[in-house]
């Protein structure tokens, strides 16, 4: 591999000022109270995608409610749902108990120390791999997030875009490199630390940072065009109509989502998709899809939810259940207070807030 680029700073005394910035400044974050490699990868998963900030009260939750491998291992994936609930990309929560499941049988509870095992783990990819090992095990091993990829795109004036993998194995390399083999652990997390504090996508406090006299693209006034990053594709805009459908005691139909594909295994209120079905058929659809008879009531409200590759469009309606739900896995009839005990995705969490608040103000 061609060096020149690391041959433009001197990387001891990187090392050295991003420490000693780290050590006086790094944020008092309850994964980081010891090294335990089960504590560091439950952050780094929750982490992925996810604000700080938002996360913090998860994590105190989750590793209340399940302290050990052993505990998260033998638990009821709608317990692991229902505590994640909120958090979004729930695949990360049902990979990360499979992959805890088998931490538990194959290596009696203790999370592997090498990167082989530890990578065969389902959810386990590049970046956790590198994070455990280097955080919880002082290894020298590179753990290369969006943040990490930021900082040294700007530290090494790196122009190539990072969407590609071939890039992203480009920073791994550069990453082994500069990584301070006596404290890995520290190093790995002060590189976060500098992306998320200082180093931040727009308007980066360059005054403020600790490695600025080694920063090419500080150096050229291009920090603010670095990384080079392709946008991502238009986000594909869908329209439902979201079902309130209650019987003669106000109790909810609610809908198991599939247990593949988005928001797997999660609950919601039955969703239509109205263009495809259009409004004159739309209780026809609601019997041949679920077997439910029912009359459509009065508009509620609407709501926009944005994922990451598309967006929701959401027409709330109330709808009177006319024949009594057949015994079925895939539908429930439960009570408004029983409606908490299940996990919802984000906009349907709204929607059931919804109802709670509007019982508070009759």
């Amino acid at each position: 591999m061609n060096d020149e680029k690391l041959q433009s700073i001197d990387i001891l005394t990187f090392r050295r000022d991003l420490l000693s910035w780290y050590k006086e400044n790094k944020r008092d974050l309850p994964w980081r109270q010891d090294q335990d490699p089960y504590r560091v990868w439950v952050s780094e998963v929750m982490l992925q995608q996810t604000k700080v900030d938002t996360v913090i009260p998860y994590f105190n939750r989750f590793m209340s409610k399940f302290p050990t491998v052993e505990a998260l291992a033998q638990a009821d994936e709608q317990v692991v749902l229902k505590e994640w609930e909120g958090l979004g990309y729930y695949s990360r929560a049902r990979n990360l108990q499979n992959a805890v499941k088998e931490v538990a049988t194959k290596y009696n509870g203790r999370v592997p120390d090498d990167a082989e095992q530890l990578g065969a783990l389902k959810g386990v990819g590049p970046y956790t791999k590198g994070a455990i090992l280097s955080i919880a095990y002082n290894q020298p091993e590179p753990a290369v997030d969006g943040n990490v990829m930021r900082v040294l795109s700007r530290v090494l004036k790196i122009e190539s875009d990072i969407t590609q993998q071939r890039t992203k194995k480009l920073f791994e390399v550069y990453a082994r490199k500069l990584i301070d083999p006596q404290d890995p652990s520290s190093f790995n997390q002060a590189v976060m630390e500098l992306g998320a504090l200082i180093c931040t996508p727009k308007s980066p406090a360059c005054l403020l940072c600790p490695v600025q006299a080694h920063c090419q693209a500080f150096v050229a006034g291009t920090e603010e065009q670095l990384p080079v990053k392709k946008k991502a594709k238009k986000q594909k805009n869908i329209a439902y109509v979201v079902l309130l459908a209650v019987d003669d005691q106000d109790n909810y139909i609610i809908e198991k989502r599939k247990e593949d594909g988005l928001l797997a295994n999660l609950w919601q209120f039955p969703m239509v998709p109205i263009k495809e079905v259009e409004w004159v058929h739309l209780e026809n659809w609601v019997y041949n899809e679920y077997g439910l008879e029912i009359t459509l009531g009065e508009k509620q409200g609407k709501l926009k939810h944005v994922f990451s590759h598309l967006i929701w469009h959401l027409e709330v309606y109330e709808a009177k259940l006319i024949k009594k739900l057949s015994k079925s896995n895939r539908l429930q009839l439960v009570s408004k207070q029983e409606l908490t005990n299940y996990p919802f995705p984000v906009p349907h969490q709204k929607i059931r807030n919804s109802l709670y608040e509007k019982e508070q103000n009759m």
